[in-house]
């Protein structure tokens, strides 16, 4: 619908259309949404709203309100989403900035909005009643299950569950491969998996048929990333998700993984810009998590030893055992041996495999970087496992 102008001046209301024009078009991104054009939406301006008129009249299963209040130097903008068959508010947000860039900041509101709706919309989705899901129903699940907190086992093998019942109903769904494709690479990664090699070769297969299917689908290039990530091809990893932001740049952990990807080949340099790029399009993102672990694995690297990022991660996401050891190590530097020794046993305790049996077999889990890079991790990652109590051999 279109944006309100709530500032006194009625000559504003060209900022309030701008925002609902570029809502509409970030909203078109999201690959399997209907989004109505925003001619069609202008024609309901100045009118009073039924949303359950104009979800009969448009066919539409959402729509989306807001308005815009703009003063001399800040801008607020009120978003929520109404479930057009109960009228029921699903959602509601507020934006504020500054207008000192104005074209910046309709820019990052209008992407923040679409990226939390993304999120809503899943799970809105996931939860309709639903007597015969269809391909696409099960797909929608998967994404709001494994979207909708941080990731464990258990949400793993639900997710992946969802999306092999939507590829028994439909084959040949590049959205169902390209989802499959990416949690299976995805907990071999977060090492949660007890058959890595084969969820690896599986998902390699899986992505491949998805891009060959449609070279342009930002969910396969997703996809094959992060099969290249798992099989720790840093270098060929950043085109993919560099293509993957050029076809839907609201794929805020692609700013995330880039930034892994760009640690280990050796920018370090890069990594921060690219999380802080992250938090703020997507400051309530249910992987935020793996967004403070970027920023605190790299503040140990730099021997900026606070583990206050490091801390949010671990309670944003207490199943990752990497989460633990870093933050073991940070405790270490900061001479806190009891607290490290806990979080080493923790990581143990939920390591997929023995890799924090010892200081080789964690070498030998999986590739550190570059030299330069590696020395950094020798110097404080492993310097501080070491001394939480984790033996060479």
């Amino acid at each position: 619908m279109p944006f309100a102008n709530l500032s006194n001046d009625p000559d504003q209301q060209y900022f309030a259309d701008g925002v609902t024009e570029n809502v509409t078009t970030e909203l078109s991104r999201i690959a399997g949404m209907l989004v109505i054009s925003r001619n069609t939406a202008f024609t309901y301006r100045n009118k009073p709203v039924d949303t359950k008129q104009i979800g009969r009249e448009l066919g539409v299963r959402y729509v989306l309100e807001g308005s815009v209040q703009r003063t001399a130097s800040r801008v607020r903008v009120n978003a929520q989403l109404i479930d057009a068959e109960t009228d029921a508010h699903l959602w509601a947000e507020r934006f504020d900035g500054d207008t000192s860039d104005l074209f910046s900041l309709q820019d990052e509101i209008t992407r923040r909005i679409a990226i939390a709706l993304n999120v809503e919309l899943y799970r809105a989705e996931a939860a309709r009643p639903t007597q015969n899901p269809d391909a696409m129903d099960y797909i929608f699940r998967g994404r709001a299950v494994i979207r909708g907190g941080s990731p464990s086992r258990e949400r793993y093998a639900e997710a992946l569950a969802l999306y092999e019942h939507a590829l028994a109903l439909d084959p040949q769904s590049v959205d169902a491969k390209s989802g499959l494709a990416t949690w299976l690479a995805g907990r071999v990664i977060d090492n949660m998996t007890d058959t890595a090699a084969a969820d690896l070769a599986r998902a390699e297969k899986l992505a491949g048929q998805a891009l060959a299917a449609s070279p342009r689908n930002p969910f396969a290039h997703y996809a094959k990333a992060q099969v290249l990530r798992a099989q720790g091809q840093y270098d060929d990893a950043i085109p993919e998700y560099e293509t993957v932001l050029a076809l839907n740049r609201n794929s805020v952990t692609a700013y995330v993984h880039i930034g892994q990807c760009k640690l280990l080949t050796g920018s370090i340099g890069e990594v921060i810009p690219l999380v802080e790029q992250a938090i703020r399009l997507s400051p309530r993102d249910p992987e935020i998590g793996l967004f403070y672990y970027r920023f605190g694995q790299v503040h140990l690297l730099q021997s900026r030893t606070e583990e206050a990022w490091l801390h949010r991660a671990r309670n944003q996401a207490p199943a990752y055992s990497t989460f633990h050891s870093y933050l073991a190590a940070a405790y270490v530097l900061n001479g806190e041996m009891e607290r490290a020794a806990a979080e080493l046993a923790e990581a143990r305790r939920l390591s997929a495999d023995d890799r924090y049996s010892t200081i080789t077999r964690l070498r030998a889990a999986q590739y550190w970087g570059v030299p330069k890079i590696r020395a950094l991790f020798e110097a404080t990652y492993f310097a501080g496992l070491r001394k939480a109590g984790m033996p060479d051999e």
